[in-house]
């Protein structure tokens, strides 16, 4: 589905369901335009494709997969893989990145994204409304920059969530360590890697060296992409915050399972010790062969206080070497 909007510099206004292949719009500078692919065809990709004249390899990024941000410099046009966080707590997949394209001209941008994004959605229904005209008005690099804000935005909710779990994981992991709490560490471990993986190489995209960036910038507006890379370096530092603590719980339950497991072998090895003469003296007598005193009674009594003695022997002395 291809939606469009254009901020007309004259009139001042948002319009939107314009017509692409008007080129006067396109050739005012003044103007922005604004073209929405979502949930598009492959010949929804190439028909806007083949208007703009954009090449070949990018569309091909658009139309598959990639699990990597990237930023790809044109003669007159940039072109960004990016991806937006999706968080399901409840399935196997926690983190869903979705992929967004976005073309940057001059005086136009275009997004291409197979699943609805809430901040185009949000964007869509000001533009559609005509409550907010700044964010078209400022130019296309604002433009940019109110979407990578968006999706940036959408990080912090999720970290916030993920904090609450490692709080709490922590809180029943001295109560009573189960196999379900290393499940769910090592699902947070792959959530914030994934997320790592997501967001780290969108930092690289919009971090300017000796203060210039890699695609068309306006000086008004690199502020804002300034304030935008500061959110992204806050994200990173609580993720891999947040792995350090995953980390360090996983080694704590280690160390607990151990000890549990140690004191269970502990127990087990004094009791088999005790029963080991024990043992071997119900073999001895138990053996069918003639043995002194075997028709008495009384060797029957002398052999039970003999087992006990022998058992009461070895535990007081484990008890005084504090082994139980």
């Amino acid at each position: 589905m291809i939606k469009t909007y254009m901020f007309d510099s004259e009139k001042n206004k948002i319009i939107h369901d314009i017509d692409l292949l008007d080129r006067d719009f396109i050739k005012k500078s003044e103007n922005l335009i604004w073209v929405d692919l979502f949930s598009f065809s492959d010949e929804e990709a190439n028909e806007v494709a083949e208007i703009f004249g954009f090449h070949p390899l990018s569309v091909e990024d658009c139309l598959h997969y990639s699990p990597r941000a990237k930023l790809d410099n044109y003669e007159d046009y940039s072109f960004f893989v990016l991806h937006a966080v999706k968080y399901e707590e409840e399935s196997d997949e926690e983190i869903l990145l979705e992929q967004l394209n976005v073309y940057l001209g001059s005086n136009y941008i275009v997004t291409l994204h197979r699943s609805p994004l809430p901040t185009l959605g949000k964007v869509a229904r000001d533009c559609l409304s005509g409550i907010n005209t700044e964010i078209m008005k400022k130019g296309a690099d604002f433009f940019l920059y109110t979407i990578m804000d968006g999706i940036t935005d959408m990080y912090f909710p999720v970290l916030d969530r993920i904090n609450e779990r490692i709080e709490e994981l922590e809180d029943d992991l001295y109560i009573q360590p189960t196999k379900e709490i290393t499940e769910e560490f090592m699902s947070l471990k792959r959530t914030t890697l994934a997320m790592r993986r997501a967001i780290l190489p969108q930092k690289k995209i919009f971090t300017s060296g000796n203060s210039t960036y890699f695609f068309e910038i306006r000086e008004d507006t690199k502020p804002y992409f300034h304030d935008l890379v500061d959110h992204i370096e806050q994200i990173l530092d609580s993720i891999d915050s947040f792995r350090d603590l995953v980390d360090g719980a996983l080694a704590t339950y280690d160390s607990i399972i151990s000890a549990r497991t140690s004191e269970t072998m502990r127990v087990l090895t004094v009791i088999s010790t005790i029963f080991m003469p024990l043992t071997f003296l119900t073999g001895f007598f138990g053996m069918n062969v003639p043995l002194p005193s075997q028709n008495s009674m009384i060797s029957t009594i002398v052999i039970t206080l003999c087992l006990l003695g022998v058992s009461l022997w070895m535990f007081f002395v484990f008890r005084l070497r504090k082994w139980i």
